[in-house]
C-alpha cells in the first residue's frame, strides 16, 4: 500500500552541510529530508515537478532515533527521519539551487 502524499508533502527540507554542499557541487548530488512514508519513485517526482531536472538515482536511509538517559529512564530525544540523496542528470543542476547561502 503506498502513500498518497502531495509533491510538495514528500520533500520536507535539503540538508545543508559541508559534506552535502561537496556533493551537490562536485557530482550533481543533492541531500534531502523526506517523509517516512515516501517511497523512491515518489521523491523522484517530486524532485523532478518541483525543480524541473532529470533525476538519474535515489538512494534514501532511514536514521535511528536519537536516545537520552536521565538515570535509568531513558527516552526518545529526537525521533527517527528519512534522508533521501538524489542523483542528477550530468550538467543539471537544482534552480533555485538549495545550497546556496
Amino acid at each position: 500500500m503506498t502513500a498518497e502524499l502531495h509533491l510538495y508533502d514528500v520533500i520536507k527540507r535539503p540538508l545543508v552541510t559541508e559534506k552535502t554542499s561537496g556533493l551537490a557541487e562536485d557530482v550533481q548530488r543533492y541531500t534531502f529530508e523526506v517523509d517516512l512514508r515516501a517511497n523512491k519513485i515518489q521523491i523522484k517526482e517530486a524532485v523532478e515537478v518541483i525543480f524541473d531536472v532529470t533525476v538519474t538515482d535515489v538512494h534514501t536511509m532511514i536514521m535511528p532515533a536519537k536516545m537520552g538517559r536521565r538515570g535509568r529512564r531513558v527516552y526518545q530525544r529526537k525521533s527517527a527521519w528519512k534522508k533521501a540523496v538524489v542523483s542528477l542528470a550530468p550538467g543539471q543542476r537544482l534552480n533555485p539551487d538549495p545550497f546556496s547561502l
